[in-house]
């Protein structure tokens, strides 16, 4: 006599819930076995990404660790979390800075929802020199991650979404990394090339921030007189015909009209 073994449901990260609200999503949940062969599948996937991802096949590995994704539970965030982060990893070898940030970020979202970071920065045990990855012990049964192992993926994650943003560059994305290596500038613990990462940072990214800022105000500026130039161009003028000039003993401005004839008028303000 044979028997028949039992088929586990095909998940998705979220499925909706089938009354009531259809904005709420509820999470698929299994039976203790389903879930242990799920992450035994998960964590088998996972092996053979970080085999490819020691081979420098990172866009492979990616894939790999998208169906590992899959396959875990959904309910267990911090196999997710330690999943998420690798993706961050072979995005950054790829220099695919912006999948990097959001494979970081979704790292951390679900580290958060398991341990909310402390306002005052928590301790970190093991660091992370950006392509290192992650290989949770537990291969066929659920884990029960400490506080330790939280916050090591969680600066893991940070150190990869930080470079990340540092390499994209811009006003937005440089507060974003500064955010980032000020949070893992309170954690304790951080390898020694870490914590010399952060501090390095942290020193030259006020000015890069600066630099940043200035080149979107004037660009900003200069959509604004390409602007102004097309509402003026009908009467013969542009914005050249106009001047504001600071007082310095005031403080206040002063708008000079140049006719463009060595005519010219101004008012105050």
């Amino acid at each position: 006599m044979t028997s028949k073994a039992r088929e586990i449901p095909k998940q998705s990260p979220e499925t909706p819930d089938s009354g009531g609200d259809e904005g709420k999503l509820e999470q698929i949940r299994f039976s203790p076995e389903e879930e242990a062969a799920l992450l035994t599948e998960s964590n088998d996937l996972k092996l053979q990404a970080n085999n490819l991802f020691g081979s420098a096949r990172y866009s492979e590995a990616i894939q790999e660790y998208d169906k590992a994704l899959q396959s875990c539970p959904n309910n267990l965030d911090f196999e997710a979390a330690v999943l998420r982060s690798n993706i961050a990893a072979c995005h950054l070898k790829l220099e695919d800075w912006k999948a990097a940030v959001t494979a970081a970020t979704s790292s951390i979202e679900s580290l958060d929802r398991i341990h909310p970071p402390k306002a005052d920065g928590d301790k970190v045990y093991a660091g992370d020199n950006v392509d290192e990855l992650d290989s949770h012990e537990g291969a066929t049964k659920k884990s029960s991650p400490c506080t330790t192992d939280i916050q090591r993926i969680r600066a893991k994650s940070l150190m990869r979404r930080a470079r990340a943003r540092c390499e994209l560059g811009g006003w937005a994305a440089l507060q974003g990394a500064e955010e980032d290596y000020r949070l893992l500038s309170k954690m304790d613990h951080l390898p020694p090339a870490d914590r010399k990462t952060v501090q390095s940072r942290l020193l030259s990214l006020p000015a890069r921030l600066d630099a940043a800022k200035q080149a979107e105000i004037g660009q900003m500026m200069g959509k604004l007189k390409e602007l102004g130039n097309g509402i003026l161009k009908p009467f013969g003028l542009s914005t050249d015909n106009f001047n504001m000039t600071k007082d310095p003993a005031t403080g206040g401005y002063s708008m000079q009209f140049n006719q463009g004839n060595g005519g010219s008028s101004s008012a105050s303000g």
